[in-house]
């Protein structure tokens, strides 16, 4: 049991993460009605992401009912609704598809990564050569970007000779290699996000919008873009004020709510939890590492379903965990670690990794998915693996961690809802 002593101070810092993120949100939002009431285009991705080419946020669409039985309310969004959490029913709240929008497939994979400052690969593309060509096929393939990108930027995270400290920066030249490999996007919401200060944040940030990448995770950021007809909402969310803030519930929920009436499909993307190869099991409440508060992944997934999200995928334990069916919608709470240059351990357990697809329809309801199975070897490449050992590794984990809730993962990595 917490001392109360913990209690308050635990919900002081909570009460400080919120009054950063509203001041950030109202800098946010002024700059936004400034930039509209002058004509110019408006990226409803915040700051700097890539969204609808409409001066102004998308269209809204209908917010979802609170539950499948409520109907529909018929005014569009103004802006977040309510932060209280709806009843928890069988299937999360319907969305009204958008007219001629056929389903999209979503990829995923974990924590990657391209070195540290006097530690990359001849080119950044190097990591990806021996990755399986079907692992990143997707209409929307995403993974964790676990690194800054920069050129020769300072890093200011840990002090010299400081212990369990790690600090990651890339060549901007990353971005690109993304790109080539089959990227559509990343999460920036995690522990790297300030390896090289706010000068790291800027030159990434510019990196990823030049290499026509789509991101999410910085504070009150929505992504918008459009697939196949559908306008997809990504968002990133990590245990810090300096990200997207996944310990404050009640702003996630209002911003998946936000996004849930603007576009047709809402991806949540998290970097939670404990680290290292004791952290395969998902079990609820709040995990740590290194003295950090690294979140509750369960709690925090459903909360966001609750509000409207209808795919969640994870990082930051850097091994696989197990998948969770929750109201209709898939979580999957980790792929472990994909790519990375000498900077993340390489042990039995962590090259074991997997690329995730999601086929969802244009109303955010699954349709099929599958597991690509990958070891990863020295330096961090990953390849393919014919064992197929991380299919069962995630089958094993689900049907431990979730039991009637556990996504049905076939012998060939297809999967399924739970029978």
């Amino acid at each position: 049991m917490r001392s109360i002593h913990e209690l308050g101070t635990r919900g002081a810092a909570r009460a400080r993460r919120r009054a950063l993120r509203l001041a950030v949100a109202l800098a946010v939002t002024a700059a936004l009605a400034g930039c509209a009431s002058s004509g110019a285009q408006v990226s409803a991705a915040m700051p700097g992401g890539l969204a609808a080419t409409a001066t102004g946020s998308p269209t809204p669409r209908p917010t979802p009912s609170a539950s499948p039985a409520a109907a529909p309310a018929t005014t569009p969004a103004a802006g977040p609704t309510p932060t209280s959490t709806p009843a928890p029913t069988s299937v999360a709240p319907a969305h009204t598809p958008a007219p001629n929008a056929g389903p999209v497939s979503i990829g995923w994979v974990g924590d990657t990564s391209f070195g540290k400052p006097g530690s990359h690969p001849t080119t950044p593309g190097q990591i990806f050569a021996t990755v399986p060509a079907p692992a990143l096929h997707a209409d929307v393939m995403l993974a964790n970007l676990e690194t800054a990108l920069g050129d020769d930027i300072p890093m200011t995270k840990c002090a010299t000779g400081q212990q369990n400290c790690y600090a990651f920066e890339a060549p901007t030249s990353a971005a690109a290699a993304l790109k080539a490999a089959g990227f559509a996007g990343v999460n920036v919401a995690n522990n790297h996000t300030m390896d090289a200060g706010s000068a790291g944040v800027t030159a990434t940030d510019a990196a990823l919008t030049a290499a026509g990448l789509v991101y999410a995770g910085r504070p009150g950021q929505i992504t918008y873009f459009q697939r196949g007809g559908a306008t997809i909402a990504l968002l990133g969310f990590a245990p810090y004020y300096f990200d997207d803030d996944a310990l404050d519930l009640a702003a996630a929920q209002a911003q998946v709510r936000e996004a849930s009436a603007h576009a047709d499909i809402v991806i949540v993307m998290d970097h939670l939890g404990g680290e290292g190869d004791g952290m395969q099991h998902v079990r609820p409440g709040e995990e740590t590492y290194l003295g950090e508060d690294r979140g509750d992944p369960i709690a925090f997934s459903h909360a966001v379903i609750d509000a409207g999200a209808d795919l969640v995928i994870g990082s930051g334990p850097h091994v696989l965990r197990g998948m969770e069916w929750y109201r209709g919608r898939l979580i999957a709470y980790s792929l472990g670690n994909f790519a990375n240059f000498h900077n993340l351990t390489i042990t039995p357990t962590s090259s074991v990794t997997a690329a995730l697809h999601v086929t969802l329809r244009p109303d955010g309801s699954f349709v099929s998915g599958d597991v690509v199975p990958l070891r990863l070897v020295t330096p961090g490449s990953p390849q393919p693996d014919p064992s197929g050992a991380a299919v069962d590794v995630i089958r094993s984990l689900s049907q431990s961690d979730f039991g009637p809730a556990a996504v049905t993962l076939s012998a060939t990595g297809a999967v399924a809802p739970p029978q």
